[in-house]
């Protein structure tokens, strides 16, 4: 299985150019991906930026151009903030997370995370997307999420979320309820154990929200770093901050991650950041798994 997550700044590139075709020709590019997660994905801020609108102007519906960009795949989505329109639009603005998969899909889930109090720090809701998909190496949970950038309050507490909910599905998979019929809401709650928690951390290589996703997890498999298992003597590559200095003044440094669960370590094939892009502000980083 190939997968690819990428923050693509609603298709915004280092030269101010939204183009969400171009996100996903050079996605093609960097590998045959099965399932690519994306963070920054927008609804309805498609107006003028005086207007509510993003810079560059997005379509008016993302989530529905990458459907389009995407033939043979299913494209899930999952919404953070979600804000009335302003000035004349009637359409509210909606900022989330997607992912798409060309593989079979058993479960989806979207958890909101927790947004404790910061008045000194602006914030938005953050969400994660969960989906049980079937592969040729079974069935794997994966989790496209993105964390709060100014809050480290929040941002810890979202940490601690997501850990938490490899707990509950290890539970369900342990334990798991059977289905009330076939045709029923109430399906079978069986989850796997394995997963992919992918996404932009808001977190530094090395920070306290970094080593805490790698700390063990009770009557769960802990986290690895994908990359990290696989260049263990190798400066970490940067994911941000290569070309739009901009919106990144501190210079380039790595807060985009791949974390599998430790059995899936020895499935790990391939884990490499793209260093070439410039078609977000964030460079795409790919996992093979055999």
């Amino acid at each position: 299985m190939k997968l690819i997550n990428w923050n693509v700044q609603w298709g915004r590139g280092a030269d101010g150019r939204v183009d969400l075709g171009r996100i996903v020709r050079e996605a093609r590019a960097l590998c045959d991906f099965d399932v690519v997660c994306m963070q920054e994905v927008t609804r309805g801020f498609h107006e003028d930026p005086a207007s509510g609108g993003l810079a560059g102007g997005p379509s008016a519906d993302q989530f529905a151009e990458l459907a389009a960009l995407l033939p043979g795949f299913t494209v899930f989505d999952v919404v953070g903030a979600d804000l009335p329109a302003l000035g004349a639009s009637r359409h509210r603005r909606q900022f989330g997370n997607a992912i798409a998969t060309r593989l079979p899909v058993r479960q989806v889930l979207r958890h909101s995370l927790p947004w404790p109090a910061d008045p000194a720090k602006p914030s938005m809701m953050r969400v994660a997307l969960d989906a049980v998909i079937e592969s040729d190496l079974g069935a794997i949970r994966v989790l496209c999420t993105h964390l709060e950038f100014y809050s480290e309050l929040q941002r810890l507490a979202q940490l601690a979320r997501l850990r938490d909910l490899h707990s509950e599905a290890c539970a369900h998979a342990r334990a798991p309820a059977r289905a009330e019929k076939i045709d029923s809401p109430f399906f079978d709650t069986a989850r796997p154990t394995s997963a992919i928690v992918c996404g932009d951390f808001n977190s530094a290589f090395e920070s306290s929200a970094y080593r805490q996703m790698l700390e063990p997890i009770a009557d769960a498999p802990p986290f690895v770093d994908a990359w990290a298992s696989l260049h263990p003597r190798t400066p970490r590559a940067p994911t941000v901050g290569l070309y739009d200095r901009q919106q990144w003044p501190e210079g380039p440094f790595a807060c985009d991650f791949i974390f599998v669960t430790q059995d899936l370590t020895r499935r790990v094939a391939a884990c490499e950041v793209d260093p070439v892009s410039q078609a977000s502000d964030h460079q795409p980083i790919w996992l093979e798994l055999r």
